[in-house]
């Protein structure tokens, strides 16, 4: 990993603004891997995410179909993919392959374990610690430059 920080949120609505600051930095291309139990807000940042991308509609997590894809106004896409159902990504793999190639599209991944031989090593990597019913402990690393620079935008 090139860096780290770690930051505290105290409630879902500082979560959600964490979440939106961040939408609004996206340019396509990144890849984002979301690490935390069930319930820590892994989803709840994806919507803020998709928020700030100015994406409307219902975000869901994608835990039975197992991938969903949004369109921005800007022409970005968001591609929320959640692999905690499976054992082996089979041809998803191939399908997270391409959406990571492609430079207009954002990748957020759920329970990405059974593909980080795919995710790139330039990589967002969001752990995501209940402390208490409402605040989050997230730890953010960046894999590479274009992370790393996301990070300090952020943050």
């Amino acid at each position: 990993m090139k860096g780290a920080m770690e930051i505290q949120v105290n409630s879902e609505a500082e979560l959600n603004a964490f979440g939106v600051r961040m939408g609004t930095m996206l340019s396509g291309g990144e890849a984002i891997e979301l690490i935390g139990d069930v319930g820590a807000g892994k989803t709840t940042l994806t919507k803020a995410v998709a928020a700030g991308m100015g994406i409307d509609g219902t975000i869901s997590s994608p835990s039975y179909t197992l991938s969903q894809t949004y369109e921005a106004p800007s022409g970005l896409r968001l591609v929320h993919y959640d692999f905690y159902r499976l054992d082996d990504a089979g041809i998803l793999a191939q399908d997270l392959e391409e959406m990571l190639s492609d430079l207009s599209t954002v990748v957020i991944v759920e329970w990405g374990g059974i593909v980080e031989n795919v995710l790139p090593e330039d990589c967002v990597r969001i752990t995501i610690t209940p402390v208490s019913e409402t605040a989050r402990r997230i730890h953010l690393a960046a894999g590479g430059e274009k992370s790393q620079t996301l990070l300090e935008k952020i943050v």
